[in-house]
Parts: C-alpha cells; sequence; structure tokens
C-alpha cells in the first residue's frame, strides 16, 4: 500500500497536472537528468535535477568501465541495478534498456537514460509518464535524436531526459550545452544542468540535484567515485551543486600549469600576515622566501585540505634557488576564507 509521504507526493502532482494517476508502489521522481560518456578518458556520469528530496540515492547510478543510468518517473531501481549488471556482463545500454522494460508491467510510467562503456546512449519514456515528457539522445553526424515516448531511442554519446517540465525547451537546452561546453564530462554534464533549469526545468520546482562521475581509481585513496556531491533540500539545488562542484574542483583536483604563478616577496607577506593571525607563524613580516616559509606553507595547505595541491610546492628545492610557483586558485580561495573570517585561531 502506498505510504502517506507517497500519496501526498502523487495527489499534489495530480492537482497540478490535472491528470490521473495509476495506482504504483514507487515514488514519482519529476526531474531532469543527462547521461554522458567521456572516450578520452572513460569517465562516466549523471547530473540531474528534481523536485523531490534527497535525489542521489535514487535517480543516479553509475558504475566505473561499465555504464551509468537516470532512472526517474515513478523510479524502478532495476534499470539501474540489473541495467549495469547486464552492461557488465556485455549488454549495450539499449540491450540492457530492453531487457528491464519487458519485464516492468508499469514501463509506461517510467523514465530512463543509459550509456554504456562503449559510449552507447539509449532513454526511454512512457506514454504514461507526466507532460511535458521526453528526452534527447547524441547523434555525433546531426542534430540531437528526439525521444519518442513509448520507443526506445538510441544515439551515443549521452542521452538528456526530463518529465513534468515547463517545456521541451529544457531537454534542448540541456543538449545544446552539453554538445558546446568544452572540458571534463563533468563540466559538460553541469553546464547542461545549468542551461535545463534557465530553459524551465520542472513544472514543480526545484528541490534536490547531483551530480556523480566515475573513473577506475580516480577518486580520492584510489576509490572510483571521482565526483559524488549533491544536494538534499535546496531552494536552489542547481545554483548550489554549482557552488559545491567548483568547491570539488579546488579540493580534489591537481594544479594545472596554468594556474601556476611564481610567489613574490609581496604574496610572501601577505601570507606570512594571514598565518600571523591564524595562529600558524610568529616571525617577522619580512617577505623572505625560504625553507621554512616553503614547509609552514605545505603545513598550512594540509590544515586547509588543499592536499592535492601540494606536490608542486613541496618538490621544490627552494635552497638550490628553484622557483617556487602556487596555484592562484587557492592563494585566491585562502584570501577569501580569510577575509570572510571563515577560520578558527590555531590551538597550539
Amino acid at each position: 500500500m502506498r505510504n502517506i509521504y507517497q500519496t501526498a507526493i502523487l495527489v499534489g502532482a495530480c492537482l497540478l497536472l490535472s491528470s490521473p494517476i495509476q495506482e504504483s508502489s514507487e515514488p514519482l521522481v519529476s526531474t531532469f537528468s543527462i547521461v554522458g560518456f567521456d572516450a578520452e578518458t572513460g569517465d562516466l556520469g549523471v547530473a540531474v535535477q528534481s523536485k523531490f528530496p534527497n535525489v542521489r540515492p535514487l535517480v543516479p547510478w553509475a558504475v566505473a568501465g561499465v555504464g551509468a543510468v537516470a532512472t526517474q518517473s515513478f523510479m524502478k531501481l532495476d534499470y539501474a541495478t540489473r541495467g549495469l549488471e547486464l552492461m557488465a556482463n556485455g549488454a549495450t545500454a539499449e540491450q540492457a534498456l530492453q531487457i528491464v522494460l519487458r519485464s516492468d508491467s508499469g514501463r509506461q510510467l517510467r523514465q530512463v537514460g543509459i550509456v554504456d562503456a562503449d559510449g552507447n546512449a539509449a532513454t526511454w519514456t512512457g506514454t504514461e509518464a507526466f507532460d511535458w515528457a521526453g528526452g534527447r539522445v547524441g547523434n555525433p553526424t546531426n542534430q540531437p535524436i528526439e525521444a519518442v515516448p513509448g520507443r526506445v531511442v538510441t544515439g551515443h554519446g549521452y542521452t538528456a531526459q526530463g518529465n513534468i517540465l515547463v517545456s521541451e525547451e529544457t531537454v534542448d537546452a540541456m543538449a545544446d550545452a552539453y554538445e558546446t561546453t568544452s572540458g571534463s564530462l563533468a563540466d559538460k554534464l553541469m553546464a547542461a544542468l545549468i542551461a535545463g533549469g534557465k530553459a524551465g526545468g520542472d513544472q514543480r520546482g526545484e528541490q534536490s540535484a547531483a551530480l556523480l562521475v566515475v573513473r577506475d581509481g580516480a577518486g580520492y585513496d584510489g576509490t572510483d567515485n571521482f565526483i559524488d556531491i549533491s544536494v538534499y533540500d535546496h531552494e536552489s539545488p542547481i545554483a548550489e551543486l554549482n557552488r559545491l562542484y567548483e568547491l570539488n574542483n579546488l579540493y580534489f583536483t591537481q594544479s594545472l600549469d596554468e594556474n601556476m604563478i611564481e610567489i613574490t616577496p609581496e604574496i610572501v607577506r601577505e601570507l606570512q600576515s594571514i598565518w600571523t593571525k591564524r595562529g600558524f607563524y610568529s616571525g617577522p613580516i619580512d617577505g623572505v622566501l625560504d625553507t621554512e616559509f616553503q614547509q609552514i606553507l605545505v603545513d598550512y595547505m594540509g590544515w586547509e585540505n588543499y592536499d592535492l595541491r601540494i606536490p608542486p610546492v613541496q618538490n621544490v628545492d627552494v635552497e638550490a634557488g628553484e622557483t617556487l610557483m602556487f596555484d592562484r586558485e587557492v592563494l585566491e580561495d585562502i584570501r577569501a576564507v580569510y577575509h570572510e573570517g571563515r577560520w578558527k585561531p590555531r590551538v597550539r
């Protein structure tokens, strides 16, 4: 029997859409999502926004070297768990989706996007998914392919889909942003999600969002979840997810060569002053760059969780006259944290 919480969700959607709702034990996850693959890195991932709390454990699923799935609109986990198992055993995205659909009597309520580790993409929107419902699938040789309700539609690279949307402009905007954004898969997925929200998004509004990207051994301490961030409940979840994505890039990615700047005496004095106030340094504010300064900088970066940005600083031989370079993004964050008062004095 449907619980009170599920009933409230369904009744609310019914009043909004003036449309009858079939009996279903699965939660109505009205949302829009994009599932993608990067042939260069092997990254697989999903970006999703929903008018449903804590969308992360429900809609986006991915396994490195296997595939990625977004299951939504009366979400059923079989499309993710069984779909990924089928792809791990050699099925393509389309084959996995077709197999799970055949065993699902409620298939016309579902919406699914799926991409395998070869970039094959497939999507399904049931004929009973609430309008506007549909999607777009990547097409390397032409415009994105329109996903027609009631039919498995295939393509390559990515699939964008949504239900209870303001209009089809949402998935059009997602496809366009994905295809025109440069950078990593995560950059493209995030850009697509932002574009979808700006184009109208969910009729019922916003509540939660998530970004999941997997790559073999690329996560913290060798895990496959390269990027795994989410917003449980927020009035502007896409904007908040983007803020968290920027933090993720700061803390969990390595420094880029183009971001490295030389540490000048002025920067040394600035950091010495900040360290003095924060309890990391008790010497003169003299702008002298020596091995003591270098060691304090390394320790301070570890304290502030810039772990992956430490090697370019630590591996420089200051005594031999090598130039000490520093990541300008880290420097900007150090300044912001200090001037905005987001710190406590170090207790020795």
